[in-house]
């Protein structure tokens, strides 16, 4: 099972301007989190902090009694061994082909022979649906090819913890929704923690269990899915539903001004709003292991109950209902809706493409 990572008080400035201060928050162990928040407010900045590439000015990140902040470079150094990282653009070695690419961390933190490695990075292009295209260099595929080459990459030293950033970004809808699967399905196999950063809210409303927004240097909220997906929140109720009305601007918070001008003329109409009822998590592919995470996330939340809002306490409450009589299992969202015969899957805990690559190979 993945290992929890416990943020006490962290603060980070860039000279005098201040990135987020007193980020206090736990991502539980084996479960799927996801940080949102508008662009600039210093999500990418957090993600690094975790793993010891940013070091806040205070603060604490323990990780299996490791301080990723305070502890010595030696103990952060192996501490980080247990971080996967996909990087927001794959930061691939442009002069390696993906296979050495992938390789890499193996060849450098460990002394697997060529063989093992072999085994090892052909099992992770497989998971991904990258087999065959291991000898291309990142300059020939496609930009969601390299994101899926640095997940690749992030996977081979067996990550307790695993750091997405954006892994949407750059992709269309039908492969941001199989990118997402992937992510559930991973989740169901290894049973790691997962901390996404996005800013897409299909991901956000499908795939955590966890959510946490960051807005004007400090979190906003951090909690289980149902808590902030029925806040009520002003910047997250704006953020949710796409509405230029509310605290967020085309800078990252409008001035005293705006929000007064804006309260005394009428609302303008939210844009590309998004229901505010809750929707189902999407589920492992059929033939893959059920996601302990949803479990352990309903024992935790029936602690917490009594502490929600309202919305938030009805939304898990009927979610524990469906717990006690459960559905027919669902089809995930990207399978029914892309019905692509090229598109990987996954079964039997491996992963197995059907056909190829579904993927064009256009240069990005």
């Amino acid at each position: 099972m993945g290992i929890e990572v416990a943020v006490r008080g962290l603060t980070k400035s860039y000279g005098t301007r201040n990135i987020w201060q007193d980020i206090t928050l736990t991502l539980p162990a084996g479960e799927v989190s996801v940080m949102l928040g508008p662009s600039g407010t210093g999500k990418t900045v957090f993600l690094k902090s975790l793993i010891g590439l940013v070091e806040p000015e205070r603060g604490s990140v323990l990780v299996d009694g490791v301080d990723m902040v305070r502890s010595r470079e030696r103990d952060v150094y192996e501490a980080r061994k247990t971080f996967g990282l996909m990087f927001q653009d794959g930061a691939l070695f442009g002069s390696m082909n993906l296979f050495d690419n992938i390789a890499f961390p193996l060849r450098e933190h460990t002394r697997k022979k060529e063989s093992e490695i072999r085994r090892v990075v052909m099992e992770r292009l497989e998971m991904v649906g990258l087999i065959g295209d291991e000898g291309k260099l990142p300059g020939e595929i496609s930009g969601g090819m390299r994101k899926r080459a640095g997940l690749a990459r992030a996977l081979v030293l067996d990550p307790q913890i695993i750091l997405c950033d954006e892994p949407d970004s750059g992709l269309d809808p039908v492969r941001t929704a199989f990118t997402s699967q992937l992510l559930i399905d991973l989740n169901a196999q290894i049973d790691a923690t997962m901390l996404i950063v996005t800013h897409n809210l299909d991901i956000a409303a499908t795939v955590p269990d966890n959510m946490g927004m960051l807005f004007r240097r400090r979190l906003v909220t951090f909690g289980p899915r149902e808590v902030l997906l029925t806040s009520e929140e002003p910047v997250v109720a704006q953020f949710l539903s796409g509405s230029r009305s509310g605290p967020i601007g085309m800078s990252e918070e409008k001035d005293a001004a705006a929000l007064a001008r804006e309260a005394e003329a009428p609302a303008p109409g939210p844009l590309n709003a998004v229901p505010r009822k809750l929707v189902p998590q999407l589920e492992p592919t059929p033939g893959l292991p059920e996601r302990q995470a949803v479990r352990r996330r309903r024992e935790r939340v029936r602690g917490l109950l009594d502490d929600l809002p309202p919305a938030a306490r009805h939304a898990v409450e009927a979610d524990l209902a469906q717990d006690r009589a459960p559905l027919p299992r669902r089809t995930s969202t990207a399978r029914r809706d892309a019905a692509d015969p090229q598109a990987p899957t996954l079964a039997a805990g491996r992963a197995h493409p059907v056909g190829a690559e579904a993927e064009p190979k256009e240069r990005s």
